[in-house]
C-alpha cells in the first residue's frame, strides 16, 4: 500500500508538472506568434506588392494572430486593409506595381467598386497594374480588368456570363415540421417574409430584383468597356455566348485579355518590367507584410481627428452567440457614439454603413444617436455592399450619404414574424395544452395556437406605427415630405444610383469621396483619421473562441451563400418583433 501510494502520487506530481511546462509552452508560443503579427516591414527596392484575389472580403478584418489555431485557412479579407495597402503601395517610392492575382474572391458589388476605384487611382502614379488568373470569376475579371495588363493561362478561362439573383423557400420544409410563420409588414415590395410564407417569388419582388441586378450589370458592363476599349454591346454577346466555355484564345481574341501566359511566364514578364535579369529574385510584398507597413498612424500636428466608424451586419437588440457573421448591436453602437460627440478632438464623423438592417427598436436607438452627434459635429454616411431598412433607418438622418452605384439601399419598410409550432405540438407531438387565464389576451403569442383575428389586427397596428414612424424618419432626415418617402418605401429596394435619383441619396462616391466630404464640412485641411470601434486585442480574441463561435464558423462554410438565412433561423428567438431588414440576403451569383 506504502509503495502504491508513493507511486500515484509521484504519477499525479508528474502529470501537475507536466501541464505546467505544456501551458508554459503554449503561453509562449502564443507571445511568439503576437510577436511576429507585429514585425514592421522593411520595403527593399523594387518591390511588387501582390494582391490575392481570394476569399471573403468583410469591411474590417480583425488581426488575429490566433486564427490560424481555429481553423483550417485564412478566409477573410478585409476591406480596410486592401485599400490601406493599395495606397501605401501608391505612396512608397521602392514599390514599382500591383500584381493581381485571381483566386475567387467573394466580394459584393459596391465593395468590388471600392477596390477598383483604389487600384484606378494606383494608375494614376505611372506605376503598372498586372493582373493574372488560372482562371477568372466575374468578379475577379472586374476588378482585374483595370490593369496595364490583363494575363489568363493558356487553359484557364474568364467566366463571364451576367449576374444571378436566387431566393431560398422553407415554406414546405416548415410545414413538414408543423410550424407555421405568423407575418404582419407594411410595404408591398417587403419580401424579407416570403421565403418563410411562400414557396415561389411574389411579381413585385421579382420586379426589384430584375431592376437593381440589372442596374449592377450595367455598371459593371460600364466599368469594363471603359478599362478594356469594348463596347457594352460586344460584352453583353460575349456573357450571353457564355465565353468562357470557348477557351482560353477565344477570350484572346474577344480583347477580353491581353495574352495567354502560364504563371512562371507570368514572372518573367514582371521582371522584365522591372528591368530584371533571369536569375534575379522578384521582391513580393503580401497583404500581410503589407498590413504591416507604417503600422503605427502618426497623429496630423493639427490634432484634427475625423473618425470612422464600422457598422456592419444585422442589426440587432444584444449580440447573438456565436454570431455567423458581424453585427451591429444597438447599446454597444449608441455608446460608441455618445463617446465621439462628447470628444472634442473629433471634428467629423464617417458612418460606414454595410447592413441589410433588422431590429427596428436598436435602428431607431443608434438613429436617435445620429440626431444628437449631428448637432454637435457633420456626420457622412458611407454606403457599402448594403444600407437597407434598418441600414438605411441609421443612415437617413447624416449631414450627407454617399453611396456606391452598386449599393443594395432603400427597403424602408417594416414586418413581424413569429413561428407557430401549434401543428408540432398538437398534431405531430400528439400534446395537450390546458389554458386558464385571467385576461382575453394574457396567452397573447402562445405557441399551441395561432393567432386570432382580435390579436391579429393589434399585431398590425403595431407594425403600421413602427412603419409610419420609420417613413417619418426618413422624412426628417431627407427633407422630403412623408407622401416623398412613402412614394419610394413600401418595403422597395433600390441601387445606390436609383437612389440618387430619389433623393434617398446626395452623392455617388467611395470611401475617399466620404473624407473629403467630411473633411469639407468640418472646415478642417489637415487632419488623422481614426478607425472605431477599437479593435479587441490579441489575447481577447484568443480567450473569445468559444465553441459556438467555432461551431458556427465552420457552418457558415458549409452553408455558403445561404448562411444569412441560417444564420437568422438560428438565432430567431433573440429577434426583435419589429424588423426592418430586407429579404433576407440578397445572393449575386456570379
Amino acid at each position: 500500500m506504502k509503495d502504491f501510494l508513493k507511486f500515484s502520487l509521484a504519477t499525479i506530481v508528474g502529470l501537475i508538472a507536466f501541464t505546467i511546462i505544456v501551458t508554459i509552452i503554449s503561453i509562449v508560443s502564443l507571445v511568439g506568434i503576437a510577436a511576429s503579427s507585429n514585425t514592421t516591414t522593411t520595403v527593399s527596392e523594387n518591390s511588387i506588392f501582390k494582391l490575392e484575389l481570394k476569399g471573403e472580403v468583410t469591411e474590417r478584418l480583425a488581426d488575429n494572430p490566433f486564427e490560424s489555431l481555429m481553423s483550417e485557412e485564412q478566409v477573410a479579407l478585409g476591406l480596410d486593409d486592401i485599400l490601406s495597402s493599395i495606397q501605401k503601395a501608391a505612396d512608397n517610392e521602392y514599390i514599382r506595381g500591383i500584381y493581381l492575382e485571381a483566386g475567387g474572391i467573394m466580394a459584393n458589388p459596391a465593395t468590388t467598386e471600392e477596390i477598383r476605384n483604389a487600384l484606378l487611382r494606383f494608375k494614376q502614379t505611372g506605376k503598372f497594374v498586372v493582373a493574372y488568373g488560372d482562371n477568372y470569376t466575374e468578379t475577379d475579371y472586374y476588378i482585374c480588368s483595370v490593369a496595364d495588363k490583363v494575363i489568363l493561362n493558356p487553359q484557364g478561362m474568364v467566366d463571364w456570363h451576367g449576374l444571378v439573383s436566387q431566393t431560398i423557400y422553407f415554406k414546405d420544409l416548415l410545414a413538414q415540421i408543423g410550424v407555421d410563420m405568423e407575418v404582419f409588414k407594411v410595404g408591398t415590395y417587403k419580401s424579407a417574409v416570403e421565403p418563410y410564407t411562400s414557396m415561389e417569388m411574389s411579381d413585385e419582388n421579382r420586379e426589384q430584383i430584375t431592376a437593381y441586378i440589372t442596374s449592377i450589370w450595367d455598371n459593371m458592363v460600364e466599368g469594363v468597356s471603359l478599362s478594356r476599349g469594348l463596347s457594352a454591346k460586344q460584352l453583353n454577346e460575349y456573357a450571353d455566348r457564355y465565353i468562357a466555355f470557348e477557351g482560353a484564345e477565344a477570350s484572346l481574341e474577344a480583347g477580353l485579355v491581353d495574352t495567354l501566359l502560364y504563371m512562371d511566364g507570368t514572372k518573367a514578364y514582371l521582371k522584365e518590367m522591372m528591368e530584371l535579369e533571369e536569375d534575379d529574385r522578384l521582391a513580393i510584398l503580401s497583404i500581410d507584410e503589407m498590413k504591416n507597413l507604417e503600422k503605427l498612424v502618426p497623429l496630423d500636428k493639427s490634432g484634427n481627428v475625423i473618425a470612422m466608424y464600422y457598422a456592419e451586419g444585422q442589426i440587432v437588440d444584444v449580440a447573438s452567440v456565436g454570431a455567423m457573421a458581424p453585427e451591429i448591436v444597438g447599446e454597444k453602437v449608441c455608446i460608441d457614439l455618445r463617446k465621439l460627440r462628447n470628444d472634442e478632438t473629433v471634428k467629423a464623423v464617417i458612418l460606414r454603413v454595410n447592413s441589410p438592417g433588422g431590429s427596428a427598436f436598436a435602428s431607431e436607438q443608434i438613429w436617435n444617436e445620429v440626431v444628437k452627434l449631428k448637432e454637435k459635429k457633420p456626420v457622412i454616411v458611407s454606403m457599402g455592399d448594403y444600407a437597407a431598412s434598418g441600414g438605411y433607418y441609421i443612415s437617413c438622418a447624416a449631414d450627407t450619404i454617399i453611396a456606391q452605384p452598386n449599393t443594395i439601399t432603400g427597403s424602408i419598410g417594416i414586418f413581424g414574424m413569429f413561428p407557430n409550432p401549434h401543428k408540432l405540438i398538437n398534431d405531430k407531438l400528439k400534446l395537450n395544452v390546458e389554458t386558464v387565464k385571467t385576461n382575453k389576451h394574457a396567452d397573447f403569442g402562445s405557441m399551441n395556437r395561432p393567432f386570432n383575428a382580435d390579436e391579429r389586427a393589434i399585431m398590425q397596428r403595431y407594425i403600421n406605427q413602427g412603419y409610419a414612424t420609420f417613413v417619418q424618419r426618413c422624412a426628417d432626415g431627407r427633407s422630403m415630405s412623408t407622401s416623398a418617402i412613402e412614394a419610394v418605401a413600401q418595403g422597395r429596394v433600390w441601387t445606390g444610383e436609383m437612389a440618387k435619383d430619389l433623393g434617398l441619396v446626395d452623392v455617388l462616391g467611395d470611401i475617399e469621396t466620404a473624407k473629403e466630404i467630411a473633411a469639407q464640412k468640418a472646415g478642417i485641411d489637415s487632419y488623422t483619421l481614426l478607425t472605431y470601434p477599437e479593435e479587441q486585442g490579441a489575447f481577447a480574441m484568443f480567450l473569445d473562441q468559444t465553441k459556438e463561435s467555432y461551431i458556427t464558423a465552420r457552418m457558415g462554410k458549409v452553408m455558403g451563400e445561404f448562411k444569412e438565412e441560417f444564420n437568422l433561423i438560428y438565432n430567431l428567438e433573440n429577434m426583435n418583433n419589429l424588423q426592418a431588414r430586407l429579404p433576407y440576403a440578397i445572393h449575386l451569383i456570379n
